[in-house]
Parts: structure tokens; sequence; C-alpha cells
């Protein structure tokens, strides 16, 4: 037995007694018509079961309803809750999401963006390619919104205030007694710099400076492979903050395993607040950097660009929160 014919638009159109023009314009939201005609389409789609084929309406549109978003690690639950912001608005706005993953790798980040690119209205982008590696994004006639590039002209801008929120875990770990402070840092993201901007200016005011250590990757298994280096030094610091939760959390692991106490002989804390961090043993104090509020405004942001093509240039800036727990405790 044939398979049963899949509804066309004559269909629609033969049922509401309309012509396919009119179907077509309903269904791609070019006009509006008399509620009476309104419901007739309706009902007739309904009835039918007709689904649009989201090929024929971008040739009708210009538009893909979809949007793409490029995120340096989606194992990161930071980055995981960005999309998750993210992908809250384009469902309620009808759009489509098309996530890439670009591995915390620099050199695969242009290939991937401008594959990408062309399957989509517009584009929102964690980079760590420097703004002058960027004038092709603007050449490729889509919309982007950045995270964390307020560094750079005329751009849309999403982020968390990364030099205040080092600030306010400066200012805590002071105020639990701690004074060789010391940052484990990544040097290749591009807040960074911030981070370490704002932890120096809370130190600077006590008349100290924080030591500082970076790591290869900003991962779990980054933060543990160098506790020695950092945690076994002649000075060790009694404080670390690290650049997010996860190389925290596997700083605290391997601290443990040397026979480290947190916090008892060092306190550390990280940035992003992931889940996590609060069932950590002992649970680790964090900044909360928004995550899934970076992803709804950034998202809201690309929306209206997508629908003003004169361009909307503005910078959302986020207010941190700092979550003080068990790791960073004072003692004695």
């Amino acid at each position: 037995m044939p398979a049963k014919r899949p509804p066309t638009i004559r269909d629609v159109a033969a049922a509401a007694g309309v012509s396919t023009a009119t179907v077509s314009k309903y269904l791609n939201g070019l006009q509006r018509f008399t509620p009476e005609v309104e419901k007739r389409l309706a009902e007739a789609i309904a009835s039918l079961g007709y689904r649009l084929n989201p090929q024929a309406r971008s040739m009708v549109t210009g538009q893909t309803r979809a949007v793409g978003l490029a995120v340096q690690d989606v194992r990161n639950p930071h980055f995981a809750n960005i999309i998750k912001g993210a992908n809250r608005v384009a469902l309620a706005q009808d759009y489509n999401l098309l996530v890439v993953d670009v591995q915390e790798r620099a050199a695969s980040e242009r290939q991937l963006l401008e594959a990408l690119s062309g399957r989509v209205d517009g584009l929102v982008v964690s980079s760590r390619l420097p703004d002058e590696s960027l004038a092709w994004l603007g050449e490729l006639g889509k919309p982007v919104v950045f995270f964390g590039r307020r560094d750079a002209a005329g751009i849309r801008c999403v982020r968390t205030d990364g030099h205040r929120a080092a600030y306010m875990l400066g200012r805590h770990l002071l105020e639990t007694g701690r004074r060789r402070i010391a940052y484990l840092g990544f040097p290749q993201a591009r807040w960074d710099g911030e981070r370490l901007a704002g932890l120096a200016e809370a130190l600077q005011e006590a008349g100290l400076s924080p030591i500082t250590h970076a790591v290869e990757w900003p991962t779990m298994e980054g933060g543990q492979r160098e506790a020695s280096a950092l945690l076994l030094r002649n000075e060790r610091p009694d404080a670390v903050v690290a650049y997010n939760d996860l190389v925290a959390i596997g700083l605290m692991h391997e601290a443990q395993t040397l026979g480290i106490r947190v916090p008892e002989d060092v306190a550390i804390a990280g940035f992003d607040d992931i889940p996590v961090a609060a069932f950590m043993h002992p649970p680790l104090s964090s900044v909360n950097m928004r995550s899934e509020e970076q992803g709804e405004a950034a998202m809201n942001l690309l929306l209206e660009a997508v629908r003003d093509k004169s361009g909307i240039e503005r910078d959302v800036l986020l207010e941190p929160r700092l979550v003080p727990r068990a790791s960073t405790a004072r003692v004695g």
C-alpha cells in the first residue's frame, strides 16, 4: 500500500478557500488577514496536519529561523547554562538554536564559525580570537553578539563584571584573615586579565599583591596538575582564587591528596558558581557570573539585531553575586 502523500500548501488553500499566496503569507507572518480568514486557515492547517517546510520558508522570507551559538567547551557547566538560557529565549520566539563547541581551540574557531554562519540568521559567540582576526565576521553579513568583548568598538556584547567579581572575592578572603593570596589563572582567556586586576585592586588596598600562577587548560585536570607547583612552594599561599570553578575543584581535590586541608591550610574559591560547587567537600566558595542570564540577554540582543537590519550596538553588563561557602571559612 503506497504511503499517504503529505498535505501541501495547495491542499491548505483549497480547504480554506483562499489562494496559495494567501497561505504562504499567513504561514510566514508576512501579512495579517481578517479574523474569519485566519480562522479558516488555522482550521485547515490543523485538520490536514500540514507542516511548513523550513527550506521553503527560508526562500520566501530570506531567513532560516535559526540562530547559532558558539561556546568554548560544552562540558563546562558555565557554558551549558549559557546554552540553556539562550535556548529558552530562542524557543519562545520560534527560533531554533544551533550550537557549536570549539573545544577551547582558537585554531578551529574561524572554520567552525564560517560554516555555522551559512545556516543561521545570526551568531552569539564566545571567542578567544583577537579583535584584528574578527573583521571577517562582519563580512558575513550576519549580526553577531559576543560574550565579554568590551575592548572592541561598535560591537554587541554581553558580559558579567569580572573585575568586580574578583574584587569581591579578594575582599572576602581578606576579611577571613588570609594574606598570601594567589591567583591561578588562564591567560589565554579574554576575561582572565580583568579578574586578576580586580583581585589585585582588592589586595592593593591592604598593601598586598597576588601571587600569580597559570593553568594550561581551564579544567579540573588543569587545576589538579598545577596543585603541587602552587601549594608545595616554600611560602605556600593561604588562599587561592582559581580562574573558574572547574580549576578550583581540581586544585581542591589534589590539595587534599597532598595532605593539605581546605580551608584550614588553604582557602580555595572560583568563578561561575556551577551547580556541583555547593556539593563539594567542603562546599566551594564562588562568584555567580549569571550564566543563564548571560545566555538570555545575548539571545534577546541578537534577535533584536536580526529584526533591525540597521544594527544595534550595545554593551550589556550584568552584576556578579558572591557566594561564600565553607572552602573559604575563617579558621583559628
